[in-house]
């Protein structure tokens, strides 16, 4: 049967099946997708997060950064940022501390990938890699031992042979996480290096519809966690009791790790950052924590709230620390409008009254995508670290507080994640406050 019949067939009792085709949903806004928590299981039923338009604005993004750097190409080691690249996830959190996988991509070209069978067993799966390569050369003192040099001259000259070949003539080359011998022998192939780091910074900054949705589901399973913790809070349970509650939310619900162990309780509150141990939590503290998670599709859910370990009423003081840090967040988040400058962001900012602002958090809030990102806005006792920048529509940041007296019994650390649009800011972490713990 030719086409010409087929497209007969097609047309029965002349419907016009053109109205059907342009019925399918149109692409989110920001503001639509800042609202929808879709579901994660393939169903025939259902819309679900479009993951091939996911990957191929991410690498777009990326392929922008790389022009605008100048560069002819970047390669890439950090996993994190080849799952951006292209979707390849491969034993992230081993992949962090020893190199294996690598990734080529040029500014135009095909994009090649590194790696041994397993990766290369989910790289043949993603229409964002062109090239998959078996003669991968793993630049960790692990692998190579004595060979290491050898291995880094070696792997330059792979290296080298892709620019030439899919560079269009520009050696201008960024790097990611490489050691010295081989920056080194790129550059005796007359390979410039360069770094990687504002390409990857500028592409990740700006999310996309689908990213947002992606970073929804991993709140939701942060929150998760954190209804669990909230739950089994009782005097006798241990910080690190109650911290596995989350990890367990976390894996149960197809997440990645959490970053860090920063939860504390009671004396162990002030000063922040102190990280959860084998303490018995005691009746009528505070429990406080900051929970870092990657979560599901590696997105982060960076989310911080404090709750109060019954029975009994928190105290006058409590409540005031509790409060201080929750002004702070709602009114800061009000700032994150698009175009606002950084300085801009800092000058307006909440100040907590005297003795409570001494000891801020390490900064007034950053960016958040695939764990925490650039930028980060210092509070004015930090300015030496300060650097100039406009809020983007696109860009979610977390706004940070921490209050606690120097040398107080207690503190308080709440944070959100909010979402900059051309509309104005909006929050995407739904946990709510304590009420208990606000002042009337």
């Amino acid at each position: 049967m030719g086409k010409k019949q087929c497209g007969r067939l097609m047309k029965k009792d002349s419907t016009d099946y053109s109205q059907t085709i342009s019925a399918k949903p149109q692409p989110l806004t920001l503001e639509q997708a800042a609202y929808k928590t879709p579901p994660t299981q393939l169903v025939d039923t259902e819309g679900i997060i479009d993951i091939p338009r996911l990957r191929a604005y991410r690498l777009q993004r990326v392929r922008e950064q790389i022009k605008a750097h100048d560069y002819g190409a970047i390669v890439l080691f950090d996993p994190l940022s080849i799952r951006y690249s292209t979707g390849v996830r491969n034993c992230a959190l081993y992949q962090t501390h020893i190199h294996a996988g690598y990734l080529f991509i040029p500014a135009e070209g095909p994009v090649v990938y590194f790696e041994a069978e397993p990766g290369r067993f989910s790289g043949a799966q993603l229409e964002t890699i062109d090239e998959l390569r078996d003669d991968v050369l793993p630049l960790s003192y692990m692998f190579a031992g004595y060979r290491a040099q050898e291995w880094a001259w070696q792997w330059a000259q792979q290296i080298a042979d892709l620019v030439d070949q899919h560079a269009g003539g520009n050696r201008r080359l960024g790097v990611e996480r490489v050691g010295t011998c081989a920056t080194a022998a790129l550059a005796d192939l007359s390979v410039q290096v360069k770094d990687t780091a504002g390409v990857l910074a500028a592409a990740r900054a700006i999310k996309s519809p689908e990213e947002i949705l992606c970073m929804n589901c991993a709140i939701a399973v942060a929150e998760d966690g954190m209804a669990r913790m909230r739950a089994a809070l009782r005097p006798g349970l241990t910080e690190v009791e109650i911290w596995s509650l989350i990890w367990q939310a976390n894996i149960q619900r197809g997440g990645e790790w959490i970053e860090y162990r920063l939860l504390s309780s009671g004396d162990r509150t002030n000063p922040w950052q102190q990280e959860a141990s084998s303490r018995m939590i005691r009746p009528g503290e505070l429990l406080v924590f900051d929970c870092g998670m990657i979560g599901p599709f590696g997105y982060g859910a960076d989310i911080s709230r404090a709750f109060f370990c019954s029975p009994g009423k928190p105290t006058r003081r409590q409540k005031q620390l509790y409060s201080q840090a929750h002004a702070e967040v709602q009114h800061n988040a009000q700032l994150l409008q698009a175009g606002a400058s950084f300085e801009a962001i800092v000058a307006k900012r909440y100040i907590q009254p005297d003795g409570l602002g001494d000891q801020p958090y390490p900064c007034l809030m950053h960016g958040i995508g695939m764990g925490d990102e650039w930028p980060v806005l210092y509070y004015p006792g930090e300015q030496q670290f300060a650097y100039s920048g406009v809020l983007q529509p696109g860009m979610v940041m977390c706004v940070e507080s921490y209050v606690g007296e120097v040398g107080g019994y207690e503190g308080v650390k709440l944070e959100n994640m909010v979402l900059v649009t051309s509309s104005g800011p909006i929050t995407l972490s739904r946990f709510p406050f304590e009420d208990e713990l606000l002042l009337p």
